[in-house]
C-alpha cells in the first residue's frame, strides 16, 4: 500500500496538480513496481505564509510517501534518487526545492476496505 501527500503553494501548484501526480506516480511505478492504477496522491496545498521554508523558493514542495513497512534500503534510495534526478527536473525544481520523506508502517497498522492491511490480498510486491 502506498499513498503519498504533497505539501506545496496552492498559487504555484493549485493548476500543476496532475503533472505532480503524474510524476511521482511514474517514479513510483517504475522504482517500486507500484501498479499503473494504484495511484492515491492527497494535495495539501496551503496559502502564502501557511508554508515557512526560509531560503526555499515559493515552488518548495514536501512529498511524503505513507507507505506498508517492508522495501530495502535500496528501493528507498531508488525512490529519492527518482525524485531528485527524474521528478524535481520535470516539474522544474532544484534540488533544494523538494524534499521526501518515506513513512512506513506495518501492515497491520492500516486498516483498509473494511480490513486490516495484513490480511489482504495485493496485487504487488512490498518486499522490493
Amino acid at each position: 500500500m502506498v499513498q503519498v501527500k504533497v505539501y506545496g503553494s496552492r498559487a504555484v501548484w493549485g493548476e500543476r496538480r496532475a503533472q505532480v501526480s503524474d510524476a511521482l506516480h511514474a517514479a513510483l511505478v517504475r522504482t517500486w513496481g507500484i501498479p499503473e492504477e494504484k495511484r492515491f496522491h492527497r494535495f495539501l496545498l496551503l496559502e502564502d505564509g501557511d508554508l515557512v521554508a526560509p531560503s526555499r523558493s515559493e515552488a518548495y514542495l514536501v512529498v511524503e510517501v505513507v507507505c506498508f513497512a517492508g522495501r530495502s534500503v535500496e528501493a528507498k534510495r531508488a525512490l529519492v534518487r527518482a525524485v531528485f534526478d527524474e521528478v524535481a527536473p520535470a516539474l522544474g525544481l532544484t534540488p533544494g526545492d523538494v524534499e521526501l520523506v518515506v513513512l512506513e508502517a506495518p501492515p497491520e497498522s492500516w486498516g483498509i476496505r473494511g480490513t486490516s492491511g495484513d490480511e489482504l490480498a495485493l496485487t504487488y510486491r512490498v518486499d522490493v
